[in-house]
């Protein structure tokens, strides 16, 4: 295992990380305990959860992932567990606040000052901790045009109510003061609005941020330009945290024969559209192709590629089964040869970021009438 800094942080993580998101809805306490305890013996020393799950999120379920982490914490020393946390950004799941500490009213979520104090703190009650190692800004407060799948920037949908850069870092800061979170860091960001939280920060003074964890994958690979550019160390030093690196799973190449009917977006059909919308899942056999001719599996080849990218810090693998837990974790020894990298960029100018230009309709227009 590998263990990079995150940015300009103090924090050394494992270049795998474990994802969560399923622990209370398609993974009880148990799984969730058993995974936990082989990735940490595999050298694993980071987690990523978030104050919204598990997914999809729903008020039955909405922190559970958290206690289950929780209650496993109890079992280990806390300077040993590196726990990435995120603040729910605007969203119409209007039940998130009622997990806040204190809990609040239902409302449209933000992430204005009181709702970063009450994320932050209703997450660490929810893991038994005093501080997270980082928290990030789980998706941005103002209307961006690549959220979850979109593709192009609208201005009709832009915001005239939004919190400025300036509140958040001075809420962000005034948590790391107070020694409940170590670092902060952005999700689901843009190259504009990275650059406009660092000089934010730097103009007052604060703390930096550190990280920024993006949807990266062989079939998403917009980071890799401007963002790169941006977030490298001779820039602004902010460390990339991969998720959706296997692309919700469609480039495992399970959906291919539709034989995994306990599989994420066979039991939740218009959940994350844009990791089976059709695109993608040509793209995927296309790349599991490539993986065949090589001697590989698709998860092989998947996340082989994206663990050597020199511009990634850690990549956040999900699972919900044992053996797909252990699949990801050794595709870090796999090491793609030429002629496999060289068929990847062919297929990637053939079909660039399929991923892009699928976010569902519905979804757009539940976030304007929320907001």
């Amino acid at each position: 295992m590998e263990y990079r800094n995150v940015g300009s942080s103090d924090l050394s993580v494992s270049h795998v990380c474990l994802g969560t998101m399923t622990w209370g809805e398609q993974n009880t306490e148990a799984e969730a305990h058993e995974q936990l305890d082989y990735a940490w013996d595999q050298g694993v020393n980071c987690m990523d959860t978030a104050e919204m799950y598990a997914v999809p999120t729903r008020p039955e379920t909405q922190g559970s992932t958290e206690r289950y982490v929780g209650s496993w914490l109890k079992t280990r020393r806390r300077d040993e567990v590196i726990i990435f946390g995120k603040v729910s950004g605007p969203s119409p799941q209007v039940w998130i606040p009622t997990g806040r500490t204190p809990p609040q009213p239902e409302a449209i979520t933000r992430i204005d000052a009181a709702s970063i104090r009450g994320a932050i703190e209703g997450s660490l009650q929810r893991l038994g901790t005093d501080y997270m190692d980082l928290v990030e800004l789980h998706w941005p407060e103002r209307y961006i045009g690549t959220l979850f799948g979109a593709n192009a920037y609208v201005r009709s949908r832009e915001q005239a109510d939004v919190i400025s850069f300036e509140a958040q870092v001075e809420a962000l800061w005034q948590m790391q003061k107070e020694g409940k979170i170590r670092h902060w860091g952005l999700s689901n960001e843009t190259t504009y609005g990275v650059c406009q939280f660092h000089e934010a920060a730097r103009r007052m003074g604060g703390p930096l941020p550190v990280s920024i964890q993006n949807d990266f994958s062989l079939t998403d690979r917009t980071f890799e330009t401007e963002l790169a550019e941006a977030c490298a160390p001779r820039h602004l030093d902010i460390g990339f945290l991969v998720y959706g690196a296997l692309s919700g799973g469609t480039l495992t190449g399970k959906y291919h024969d539709g034989t995994d009917q306990r599989a994420r977006h066979k039991l939740w059909p218009d959940f994350q559209p844009r990791y089976h919308a059709e695109r993608t899942r040509q793209a995927a056999e296309n790349y599991a192709a490539i993986a065949g001719r090589h001697g590989l599996t698709p998860t092989e080849l998947a996340l082989a590629w994206v663990y050597a990218r020199e511009y990634v810090t850690s990549t956040i693998i999900g699972a919900t089964t044992m053996d797909q837990l252990k699949a990801c974790i050794a595709a870090k020894d796999v090491v793609l040869p030429q002629s496999a990298l060289e068929e990847i960029e062919q297929e990637h100018l053939r079909c660039p970021n399929p991923n892009k230009g699928t976010i569902s309709p519905r979804f757009i227009e539940d976030l304007r009438k929320g907001l």
